[in-house]
């Protein structure tokens, strides 16, 4: 899957901290209006999550999935997708570097579903996601910093 769909968003806050929000999978129904459910499944030596399953809820898409998740470095996060009844294909990051003012996440996400879909409206999909994600990370990071 090479085409992505990216976007980018300074949050006033260090990069430990969106990391920590990031991280928190648990926590995302609390901050992502789609997940309605999480819960890790398998973490790493670290006790990082490595296996994460989800139920979410995004109005004409609801689907229950699972991805696996990997640490490239100490400020990157990947993910893909494992299984899933609505998707072929969930795979993501999230990069965050540290500004004078905080940090500058970028996100990037490639989405297949297993409906029809035209690369147009595909592309508006994840940009969707994508931007409801960095505005609700940045809220949560930001509320939590404060």
């Amino acid at each position: 899957m090479s085409e992505r769909t990216k976007s980018s968003i300074d949050i006033a806050a260090p990069p430990e901290a969106v990391l920590g929000v990031i991280t928190d999978f648990e926590a995302y129904p609390q901050w992502t209006g789609e997940v309605k459910d999480a819960r890790i499944d398998e973490r790493d030596d670290a006790g990082r999550a490595t296996r994460v399953w989800f139920r979410m809820d995004a109005g004409a898409l609801r689907d229950e999935h699972t991805l696996a998740y990997e640490y490239p470095s100490g400020t990157e996060v990947h993910w893909t997708l494992v299984s899933s009844n609505m998707m072929r294909a969930l795979d993501g990051s999230y990069v965050v570097e540290a500004t004078d003012s905080g940090s500058h996440v970028t996100y990037q996400l490639a989405v297949d579903v297993k409906l029809p879909m035209v690369g147009l409206l595909k592309r508006k999909v994840e940009k969707l996601i994508i931007d409801r994600a960095l505005s609700g990370l940045k809220k949560r990071v930001e509320a939590i910093a404060a």
